[in-house]
């Protein structure tokens, strides 16, 4: 599988490491309490389908990339690095 790297092109998907779901990036707040935080450590789901991932570019750049892939073909639809989608979120 080649995930295209924003800034280096296509590589191989064994350079990264996988994290999960890419909602990790998006914390509760503080003052939301203990339960939100655990719900938001803990609980994930296992979706089916278009889905944004977190993949750390471990044996290269060791940059951090949102990754759109379909969890049912593994297609990868696309990818940028998670400094842009953090920026934008703002």
């Amino acid at each position: 599988m080649l995930i295209p790297h924003p800034l280096l092109g296509p590589r191989d998907a064994q350079e990264f490491t996988y994290l999960g779901d890419a909602a990790l990036m998006n914390r509760p707040d503080p003052a939301a309490g203990e339960d939100a935080f655990c719900d938001h450590v803990y609980l994930r789901g296992n979706p089916a389908g278009v889905h944004r991932e977190l993949w750390f570019h471990e044996q290269g750049d060791r940059s951090w990339l949102v990754v759109t892939r379909n969890t049912l073909t593994h297609e990868i639809l696309g990818a940028e690095l998670a400094t842009d989608v953090a920026r934008r979120s703002e």
